[in-house]
């Protein structure tokens, strides 16, 4: 583990975010989306900065790395696919779900051991097959049923008891926090519920982006190199066909992304470059543009990110306008590195 104590929390406070993307239709800023950005460069400091921060957030999904991480520390043995499940916001496909089960069979457990929320699958187009077939909302299903039968995998090999596996006090969520906490070098600032029934910790968006640098910049055969490796490789199982996020990882060498609930999303490159975005009303639309435009400040060639750069607008079914960074993202000098 990282040898620094953590510095203090993160304050909460309501985020003074600012403007990081524009809605431009017909030529005319329709809307504006608030958020905050973080570029951190190899060494590890801020390269960067738009809107707070440094105030508490919740990573949401954009955390699953570092949860994975502390379940390979307390013993968890998966590699590969069904490590990079463990970190999924999976779509629910037929190999997420079955991914899920075989977890779950390693460690003598069933679906019915699970603890998470039943769900639809998160994918809308295997969502609405499920729906036209009729079937019901599924724990397997749900998005984060990897992590959940992965957690469920370590408590059985730790001796821990599995029923109450998502309690904040129990022996695995509290290795979670261990990890955290040395992860992003914080404490933490705030302890809730996350949307799949697991503990929630808030860190700072800085906090997170150096999580995220520390994964992909650890030793072969660590934790955290095992579990960036098996994202890495297998960029479908910890989300899903045509997801943005794999998408993101196929088309620049190295990088390590996760996307979160809320518009949360992180990425590092294993030299230690890392960004961090929260888009304040969660727009996935805002996300991805916003993201391209951060990785392109720390250095990644533009050309690389030219399918991230924004949805368009639509007026009468043709293109009338477009997504694009607020310019404060876009007119900042670049750092020197590339990927």
């Amino acid at each position: 583990m990282h040898s620094s104590s953590p510095a203090e929390a993160p304050p909460v406070r309501e985020p003074r975010h600012a403007p990081v993307a524009h809605l431009i239709r017909g030529g005319v800023v329709e809307g504006v989306h608030h958020g905050s950005v973080v570029v951190l460069g190899t060494d590890g400091r801020v390269e960067f900065q738009l809107g707070d921060t440094e105030a508490a957030c919740y990573p949401r999904s954009a955390l699953k790395p570092v949860q994975a991480t502390a379940m390979v520390r307390a013993g968890l043995p998966l590699d590969g696919a069904l490590l990079s499940l463990a970190a999924a916001s999976h779509s629910g496909e037929e190999r997420h779900i079955e991914g899920a089960r075989r977890i779950l069979a390693l460690a003598g457990l069933t679906e019915d051991d699970l603890r998470n929320v039943p769900d639809l699958p998160l994918g809308p187009a295997v969502r609405d097959t499920w729906v036209r077939e009729g079937r019901a909302p599924s724990r397997l299903a749900q998005n984060c049923s990897g992590k959940h039968a992965a957690m469920l995998h370590t408590a059985r090999l730790n001796d821990w008891p599995p029923d109450d596996y998502l309690d904040p006090g129990h022996p695995l969520q509290r290795a979670v926090a261990e990890t955290v906490e040395d992860l992003t070098g914080q404490r933490i600032a705030q302890v809730t519920v996350d949307g799949c029934g697991a503990p929630l910790f808030a860190v700072s968006l800085t906090g997170l982006a150096r999580a995220a640098a520390r994964i992909t910049t650890a030793p072969p055969g660590t934790p955290e190199a095992r579990v960036a490796d098996a994202m890495r490789e297998h960029a479908e199982m910890a989300s899903g066909s045509g997801r943005d996020v794999a998408d993101l990882m196929h088309a620049v060498p190295g990088l390590l992304a996760k996307d979160g609930y809320e518009g949360v999303q992180v990425a590092a490159l294993p030299d230690g470059r890392a960004v961090a975005v929260k888009i304040a009303d969660g727009a996935s639309r805002a996300r991805v543009p916003v993201t391209a435009a951060a990785l392109a400040l720390a250095g990644v060639d533009p050309a690389l990110l030219t399918p991230f750069a924004g949805e368009p607008l639509l007026g009468g079914g043709k293109p009338v306008g477009h997504i694009r960074p607020a310019p404060s993202l876009t007119t900042t000098p670049r750092l020197t590195a590339s990927a």
